[in-house]
């Protein structure tokens, strides 16, 4: 394998760790604050909001925009990292 194959590789192996560990930060803030944790957290209120409500309506949007960015960011790293930037 040539080098520049050696460096494809290992830049593709970190960004599926990178999705990887973003996606499932948004399944647990999705799925667990607006599901399955929904009752502990409807005890505290934001905005006079259930906490529970507001994660399933309008928190997980938010942290998935705010994702992106941490996305782009790490991103734009690892193409410095590797060489792939313009």
């Amino acid at each position: 394998m040539s080098e520049k194959q050696k460096h494809a590789t290992a830049y593709w192996k970190e960004n599926l760790k990178y999705l990887i560990i973003l996606l499932s930060i948004w399944f647990i803030v999705s799925y667990g604050c607006g599901i399955l944790f929904r009752e502990a957290l409807n005890e505290i209120r934001l905005g006079g909001f259930k906490l529970g409500f507001w994660f399933a309506q309008q928190g997980s949007i938010y942290v998935f925009v705010i994702l992106i960015f941490v996305y782009v960011r790490l991103m734009n790293k690892l193409d410095k990292k590797y060489g792939f930037d313009e």
